[in-house]
C-alpha cells in the first residue's frame, strides 16, 4: 500500500536555508547542504519535506521534525531515547513510550523536544515522538509516559518507500 504524494514542489534557496537553520536549533549537524534538492508533498493530511527525492522530515505543530527514513539517512546523535526489548513491540504498533521501558535517554532533551526511539541492542530507530518529560526525568522516573509517539515503523509514512515516489 502506497500513499499518493499531493501538491509536490521544489522550494526556493531561502525555504530551504529556513529549514536548515531551524534544524540547526535542536540539532548540532548540517544535514544537506544549499546544492540538494529540497521539495514538500502532502501525504495523507502530512506535510512531508523530501531532500533530494528521499522523505526525511515532516511539519508537525510548526516543527520540522525526522521521519524514520531520514533518520536512517542521517542518523543524529541528539535527541535518542533507548527503550529495552520488550518495548519494541508496543512502540511499533503506535504505543506511547512509557518510563519503566526507557534505558536511556539524551539528557539534554526538554520537554516539548522532538525525539526519536531505538532499541537497546541495534540502536535502529523505531519511532518518532514528542518528549512528555525531560530526558534525565525518562531515565530516573519508574511510572508514566515519557513520549507521546507521531510516527512508527509501519504506519503511512514509513510505507512511503522512495521507489514509490
Amino acid at each position: 500500500m502506497s500513499a499518493k504524494i499531493k501538491n509536490r514542489h521544489r522550494l526556493k534557496r531561502k525555504e530551504v536555508r529556513d529549514i536548515q537553520n531551524k534544524l540547526k536549533e535542536t540539532f548540532t549537524c548540517d544535514f544537506f547542504d544549499g546544492e540538494a534538492s529540497v521539495e514538500t508533498g502532502d501525504v495523507e493530511g502530512i506535510k512531508i519535506i523530501f531532500v533530494d527525492d528521499e522523505p526525511c522530515f515532516m511539519i508537525y505543530e510548526n516543527k520540522i521534525i525526522f521521519i524514520l527514513h531520514g533518520l536512517y539517512r542521517y542518523k543524529p546523535k541528539e535527541n535518542f531515547v533507548v527503550v529495552d526489548m520488550g518495548a519494541i513491540k508496543f512502540v511499533t504498533n503506535g504505543a506511547d513510550v512509557m518510563s519503566p521501558g526507557i534505558v536511556d535517554a539524551d539528557e539534554n532533551i526538554i520537554e516539548g523536544d522532538q525525539v526519536w526511539i531505538c532499541d537497546e541492542k541495534h540502536h535502529k530507530p523505531l519511532a518518532v515522538g514528542i518528549a512528555i518529560m525531560d530526558g534525565k526525568q525518562m531515565i530516573s522516573e519508574k511510572q508514566g509516559k515519557s513520549v507521546k509517539i507521531i510516527h512508527y515503523v509501519g504506519d503511512v509514512l514509513w510505507n512511503l518507500v522512495t521507489k514509490n515516489l
